[in-house]
């Protein structure tokens, strides 16, 4: 019998996230564009500087139909007749309002590329914003917010958020608005909106995909390029403050089985060097299923499926300054809430004391890095984070040099940085439970002062 030579394993290829190439159109639109060899589905992404705090004072969520309204018609084309183009080029197109501004993504078959970016050219350049279409979805906004307050994770946020923030502050409120503030948004004050902050002149588009075959240059000039619009002063970035006193906050939900925790404060955006450090170290705490979190409440105690740590940019500026918001979430049975608690507590009085392993280090510095390249195996995944980059002012390399960093991040950096990222003593913790079975429990704990709200 004849057996084929065993095959043996190729040369391994260095990977390092793509770097882009940044233009600028005639009319002031700033282009990223990055050519992946394969990706034969394009992304686009857009960012908008259209800010939530930019929105004017009680009409919290006119950013967020204005986006929804962005594919609602076009000088050219009835809502649905720019749903019926869209669906001809295979594409999805899809707009949220957050904090930073507003971003609008697009995917499309590179074959259908050109047609796809003249409908997102349309939708940006002349939204209608008729009158019914807008009703609509402030109709369908104002349907969201019960089903919203009654998730206890989202109701968790909102709580943590109106807690953590001054309450003259956008960030204090919820992102898409109050029932009371939607009510009040119609077409012109969208309009208004639109006015004040959509123009090419501080709009970014990131294009990614395979190029091959695509004239981009002619295909962006014929579409966002035509799109004209005045020049705009750049807008104040407001400071961002917050009080991490450590106290606790109940949203009461009487009857409620389980309990719902939210733990955060705010702390370094990307822009502070400590952030790969804090990247790393909160990675070892709660951020994945073999991290201290997990393996304490869920495989020690049986407390909960899951409790994941995390740090997620608010807002940068462009002078390098911004906030993160540092969280610990998961959820556990009512009995349990208090004891959960108390070995989270235990968790991090340990870690400041003890610090991180080595193998912890080695472990994280291996799932993050080494993943990175099948996190990035798809246009849209290296679309959103370029447009990210741009949305927090950070240079385009800055990925690149991210997974270099934390590579080269030591175990006594990353133990400093999650130490100093959730001191014991400054954390806001929000429960949404039954206050009358977790109340006291909790208050044992001597955690912070407990504070009772209904749900």
């Amino acid at each position: 019998m004849t057996f084929h030579p065993r095959p043996r394993a190729g040369e391994a290829t260095p990977w390092a996230f793509p770097a882009p190439e940044r233009g600028t159109l005639p009319n002031g639109l700033t282009v990223l564009r990055c050519h992946r060899p394969g990706q034969q589905i394009v992304a686009v992404e857009i960012n908008l500087l259209a800010p939530l705090d930019a929105e004017p004072e009680g009409l919290d969520g006119v950013a967020t139909i204005m986006a929804r309204a962005l594919s609602e018609g076009t000088d050219k084309h009835t809502a649905e007749e720019f749903t019926a183009e869209l669906e001809r080029c295979g594409a999805t197109l899809d707009a949220h309002a957050d904090h930073p501004g507003v971003r609008v993504s697009l995917e499309v078959p590179a074959s259908r590329l050109a047609k796809a970016l003249a409908l997102l050219a349309d939708a940006l350049r002349a939204p209608a914003f008729p009158d019914s279409e807008i009703e609509r979805l402030v109709g369908n906004r104002l349907d969201e917010i019960p089903h919203e307050l009654a998730n206890p994770a989202r109701r968790a946020a909102m709580a943590l958020s109106k807690h953590l923030f001054p309450a003259e502050a956008r960030m204090s409120r919820p992102r898409q608005g109050t029932e009371e503030t939607v009510a009040r948004i119609d077409a012109a004050a969208v309009r208004a909106f639109y006015e004040a902050h959509v123009r090419p002149a501080t709009t970014t588009a990131v294009v990614v995909g395979d190029f091959t075959g695509i004239d981009l240059d002619e295909a962006l000039g014929d579409s966002l390029g035509a799109w004209t619009g005045s020049v705009a002063e750049p807008r104040p970035v407001p400071p961002i403050t917050a009080d991490d006193t450590g106290r606790v906050v109940i949203v009461d939900r009487p009857g409620a089985v389980q309990t719902q925790l939210l733990i955060g404060r705010i702390g370094a955006d990307r822009h502070d060097r400590v952030w790969p450090a804090q990247v790393l170290g909160t990675y070892c705490l709660g951020g994945t299923l073999t991290s201290r979190l997990d393996r304490v409440l869920r495989e020690e105690k049986g407390y909960t499926y899951g409790v994941r740590s995390f740090g997620q940019v608010l807002r940068s500026s462009p002078e390098g300054t911004g906030a993160a918001m540092l969280a610990i979430s998961g959820s556990v049975d009512t009995a349990s809430t208090g004891p959960a608690l108390d070995d989270l507590w235990t968790v991090l009085r340990t870690l400041a004391a003890e610090g991180l392993t080595d193998a912890e280090r080695d472990t994280a510095v291996q799932n993050l890095v080494g993943v990175a390249p099948l996190k990035y195996e798809t246009a849209a995944a290296v679309a959103g984070t370029l447009a990210d980059q741009v949305e927090q002012y950070l240079p385009d390399d800055f990925q690149a040099r991210l997974y270099e960093r934390l590579a080269r991040t030591g175990t006594v950096e990353a133990t400093a940085a999650v130490v100093n990222a959730f001191p014991v003593d400054r954390l806001v913790t929000v429960l949404v439970g039954d206050a009358a079975e977790i109340e006291e429990p909790v208050r044992a704990l001597g955690i912070g002062e407990v504070t009772v709200v209904s749900g």
